[in-house]
């Protein structure tokens, strides 16, 4: 994802500059080429050995140590990178950024940098609360910085308050949402649905089924890499939401069809991903059905149909794409609930191929519009995703070239 990429690490000193080894491991693992520097105040925090053994290049410390190549360290690095992380940042490094000062080999390279540049601050509750910092922090939002926000939590001196370092993966998630992907859905709105629904019976019972939500959570997380304003309507889910993704989180269908529509006119494109049950029961009980030695009869009604709602409603420039899951007659079946829902593009998987369906980290899918069928091998829900959000954007400009005409 991050190949040929080359990301430089400024660390400074602060208890979450042990995070930094995770991060910088994660990195390598993505395949980009990892540099790091650090203050002298770090070192006490991690030893340089460390990010050197994680990134297989030699850590920066010392603007005029001799032992490198003859080079000018911060010039070539900061040509060199195609983004700069300072993770975590003081309250010294920014309000040093902030005015400009260079004084060691972590501002002198952060000051020649041209690339994307992101903060992630770390400190003590009153001093990110301060207003010199936070003035600090505008600045250097001013100046094109991304900011990580920290988050509240119990910190290393006691204090339970806001200036905790973002965790590992948030950190990654921002630098990816930079750099991993063309923005080649820059501007564009974007609504997906995922996981399941669960129709109460009872304060203690409900009816769902087996989606995971894994899919929709790709698709959220792709669009948003590729510069998408994605929008997450999701149901109950063990997944963590993507970073830059406003989620609004539902439990019943009726839950998430008042959630599509109420957002479904300011979207370009629509993908229903989510595993809506198709029946909830007539009444739901307010006090528990005790258990009895008869059989039990819940009568069934058929839930809102949401794809088809917004087929009708729907505006001609948006693009719909909805999901197929399927037992048998895989193509027919999925072709059928294109036409008969009026949508763009239908993306069908059959349950019982190896690899596919529920519960897994990979799908073999078709993807299906009125004149086309691209069958996809079995790959990561990712790189699904991926093809998924290409096709879509291809056959959206296709249409709306015919709506011009």
């Amino acid at each position: 994802m991050l190949k040929d990429k080359t990301i430089v690490l400024g660390i400074t000193g602060s208890i979450a500059a042990y995070k930094m080894a995770n991060v910088a491991s994660l990195l390598k693992k993505l395949h980009c080429d990892v540099h790091v520097i650090m203050t002298e105040n770090s070192t006490n925090f991690i030893n340089p050995i460390t990010f050197e053994t994680l990134t297989n290049n030699k850590c920066l410390i010392d603007t005029f140590d001799r032992n490198f190549q003859y080079n000018v360290e911060h010039v070539s690095l900061a040509k060199k990178a195609d983004l700069m992380l300072i993770a975590p940042a003081s309250a010294n490094i920014i309000a040093k950024l902030a005015n400009g000062l260079a004084d060691d080999m972590l501002t002198t390279t952060a000051l020649a940098c041209t690339c994307k540049k992101i903060i992630a601050p770390a400190m003590n509750t009153n001093m990110f609360q301060n207003e010199i910092v936070q003035s600090n922090i505008k600045r250097l939002e001013n100046y094109g910085f991304i900011i990580i926000p920290p988050v509240t939590g119990m910190l290393a001196c006691g204090d339970i308050g806001t200036g905790k370092m973002q965790s590992e993966d948030v950190i990654i998630d921002y630098i990816l949402s930079e750099i991993a992907y063309e923005k080649d859905m820059q501007g564009l709105k974007v609504l997906i649905t995922a996981g399941p629904t669960q129709e109460a019976i009872d304060p203690v019972r409900f009816i769902t089924n087996h989606s995971s939500g894994k899919m929709g959570y790709a698709l959220a997380k792709i669009a948003m890499l590729r510069g998408a304003d994605v929008t997450l309507v999701s149901g109950k889910t063990c997944l963590k939401a993507p970073a830059r993704v406003k989620v609004v989180d539902v439990i019943s269908a009726e839950d998430m069809y008042n959630a599509v529509i109420e957002r479904l006119d300011e979207q370009d494109i629509v993908i229903k991903a989510a595993a809506v049950a198709d029946y909830c029961p007539v009444s739901v009980s307010t006090e528990k059905i005790k258990k009895s030695d008869s059989d039990a009869n819940i009568k069934l009604k058929r839930t809102p149909d949401i794809l088809k709602k917004i087929g009708e409603i729907r505006r001609d420039n948006q693009y719909i794409c909805g999901f197929s899951m399927e037992t048998q007659n895989l193509i027919e079946n999925s072709r059928t609930k294109l036409f008969k829902k009026k949508i763009d593009m239908i993306v069908a998987n059959s349950l019982k191929e190896p690899g596919a369906g529920f519960n897994t980290d990979t799908n073999v899918v078709t993807i299906i519009t009125e004149d086309k069928e691209i069958p996809l091998q079995l790959m990561s829900k990712d790189i699904v995703a991926e093809q998924i959000l290409t096709a879509i954007l291809v056959e959206r400009e296709l249409k709306n070239r015919k709506i011009l005409i």
